[in-house]
């Protein structure tokens, strides 16, 4: 099967927009989205969020898997019910950069996403790889234990 035809997981965007759940996902390795999307295991997510130079990829992760809100304990799906939130991204690897990765440097700059437009848009393998060459070319890599 040739690479154009093959499946590759759903990838997505992520705009963190309060500094509290920047803090929270590298440091717990998960995300509490409040937007529906198919999540799938090994999916590439880009955190990006409000930086000096405008939106910035601030890093990405490799999602392990996706709990949806009915499946947590008590105390967490109150929790998502109050907060309007879908369930837990738990992510098996993590990633940030530094420095921030401005999105007009990226592939992404000639499309109409823009500001809260960001949070939960869908990438393309070849924006992903686009992305990450990117990166490694203008930040270095700190990966998240």
């Amino acid at each position: 099967m040739s690479d154009s035809l093959a499946v590759f997981p759903r990838s997505f965007v992520l705009r963190i927009s309060r500094e509290e759940w920047f803090q929270q996902v590298f440091t717990i390795k998960k995300y509490f989205p409040g937007i529906g999307r198919r999540w799938e295991s090994e999916g590439v997510i880009f955190m990006a969020k409000k930086a000096e130079k405008g939106d910035s990829f601030v890093g990405y992760g490799v999602l392990e898997k996706f709990v949806r809100r009915n499946e947590l304990s008590d105390e967490q799906r109150l929790e998502c019910e109050k907060m309007g939130w879908k369930g837990v991204l738990i992510f098996s690897e993590l990633y940030k950069f530094e420095p921030p990765l401005p999105i007009k440097e990226t592939a992404l700059s000639g499309t109409n996403a823009r500001g809260r437009c960001l949070h939960g848009y869908p990438l393309t393998q070849k924006l992903v790889e686009s992305i990450l060459e990117k990166a490694k070319e203008k930040s270095s890599f700190s990966k998240i234990d």
